[in-house]
């Protein structure tokens, strides 16, 4: 994992915790419309991913707990985790890519409204990734994944036929392998082997433009007879949408380049979405206000980004930053490259131990700028800011300065999924604080059922039916308030 230069431990920011009545007049726990919509409070809990689904990407018990855990916060929004549009095996994650995964949603959506009281609103978030392949083992690769061409014959002309030519390659010195691999073999050697956007000579990627309307589209409206509120696009971090937001996005066919053609394809899914759904549901996306790579899309690009999305009409923006795979670290054989490793993945989810910025609120520079531009052109579509948020103080002195309108909280809320609800009713001093050591994050890389530290070996009894991981070691839900 990326660790910066600099390794100052940060201490929390002051909770500036209201009483009651504080809270009842504040903007954090104020209303605010979402399109058609209105939520109770600007209290939002994003996407995480809890590796709670079945391996087919059904709604499980586990998914509904650990969902239905959020809402007895009460928190005006919950998005659910990345769920995948298209009908293809994926792991423990789940899927909407077909009706069959329609029953289990709505139960999804039921647990939500029964165990908030119906005080929170329930958003999907729609994603579609290409294909990474784990990194291979040396032998595995050049005896079985590598296609042959004439560099690799030319490189070792004393091999007579191609498992000669292949055997040789394997035994050849990395510095040598490096001269004689192209950069994506290599690549695939080292790392594994990843499709991109802008792999133009395979028909499923050069058709991408034309078949991603229709996948969000079809997966929104099956999004919408689950009964949630609306979707999130996921058009953020390591995936396609992103992908072909990114400034790396060369692609010649008019989706690639410049930034209008890099806005095609998502404003095509987003018209696709919006014509295939009810006015009343809502469609907002998450992006990138800062790629942080080298040669990535920043803040400029989000800026204009933003501008084409608002104007296009979505409902709601919600902004991340980071989490790509270009700058990953090298995964060990037979794991897959994990784009939080990085500097980027860094900047996504940092930890206490941090740089001078230290890790509270690293994204809202970025926010002001954009949500400023929006104000200038008019544009009043409501804009979510997330990333170490761990306060009403942080919350309040943001919606005050005007930086954003819906304040959010993805590793609070799961060190403490009740907090906003403590916070409202003048409970701040009752508050689980987040230690932001990625404990958590952790557990996603290596693919486990992700739990909080502060919680997950915890005795207390709140019933015979707390879930538990498959090892028994760990509970899968935070213990129930006792107030």
């Amino acid at each position: 994992m990326y660790k910066p230069p600099e390794r100052i431990k940060h201490v929390h920011p002051d909770g500036g915790w209201p009483t009651a009545g504080v809270a009842a007049t504040s903007r954090w726990f104020s209303p605010v419309e979402i399109g058609a919509l209105t939520l109770r409070t600007r209290t939002w809990v994003p996407a995480m991913v809890p590796w709670r689904a079945s391996d087919e990407g059904f709604v499980t018990p586990e998914v509904l707990s650990w969902y239905g855990r959020f809402a007895q916060g009460r928190p005006g929004a919950i998005v659910v985790e990345a769920t995948g549009i298209r009908d293809v095996p994926s792991g423990p994650l789940l899927r909407i890519g077909h009706d069959r995964f329609v029953p289990g949603l709505r139960s999804l959506v039921e647990t939500v409204r029964r165990e908030s009281d119906g005080h929170t609103r329930l958003f999907v978030q729609l994603i579609d990734f290409l294909t990474i392949r784990r990194r291979p083992e040396p032998a595995t690769y050049f005896r079985r994944h590598l296609v042959l061409g004439d560099h690799h014959r030319r490189a070792v002309p004393q091999a007579q036929g191609d498992a000669a030519v292949r055997e040789a390659l394997l035994a050849m010195p990395d510095d040598e392998l490096a001269s004689v691999l192209t950069a994506r073999e290599l690549e695939s050697l080292r790392m594994g082997f990843r499709e991109r956007v802008t792999d133009l000579h395979l028909p499923h990627i050069r058709a991408l433009p034309q078949q991603l309307p229709l996948d969000f589209a079809a997966a929104a409206v099956r999004a919408q007879a689950a009964g949630f509120d609306g979707v999130e696009l996921h058009y953020a971090h390591a995936y396609t949408m992103a992908s072909l937001l990114s400034r790396r996005n060369d692609r010649d066919d008019g989706h690639g380049g410049s930034r209008e053609g890099r806005l095609r394809a998502p404003l095509e899914v987003f018209a696709a979405v919006r014509t295939a759904t009810a006015p009343s549901f809502a469609v907002g996306c998450r992006f990138l206000a800062d790629e942080c790579i080298e040669g990535g899309s920043d803040v400029d690009d989000a800026t204009a980004y933003a501008l084409a999305f608002a104007r296009a009409g979505m409902d709601f923006l919600s902004l991340s930053r980071g989490g790509k795979f270009e700058d990953a670290q090298q995964p060990k054989p037979g794991a897959a490259a994990y784009p939080y490793t990085g500097r980027s993945g860094y900047e996504c989810m940092p930890t206490v131990l941090s740089d001078a910025q230290g890790p509270f609120g690293r994204n809202l520079a970025a926010a002001a700028t954009i949500k400023a531009a929006l104000v200038a052109a008019g544009e009043r579509v409501p804009l979510v800011v997330t990333g170490g948020i761990c306060s009403f103080a942080q919350a309040e002195s943001i919606l005050a300065a005007g930086h954003a309108d819906v304040v959010g909280a993805a590793r609070q809320s799961l060190a403490d999924p009740d907090w906003f609800l403590k916070v409202e009713l003048g409970r701040g001093d009752a508050v689980r604080r987040c230690k932001f050591t990625n404990y958590c994050e952790a557990l996603d890389q290596q693919h486990k059922p992700v739990t909080c530290q502060l919680w997950d070996r915890s005795s207390q009894d709140d019933g015979p039916d707390v879930p538990m991981t498959a090892d028994g070691h760990r509970r899968l839900i935070a213990p129930r308030w006792q107030r």
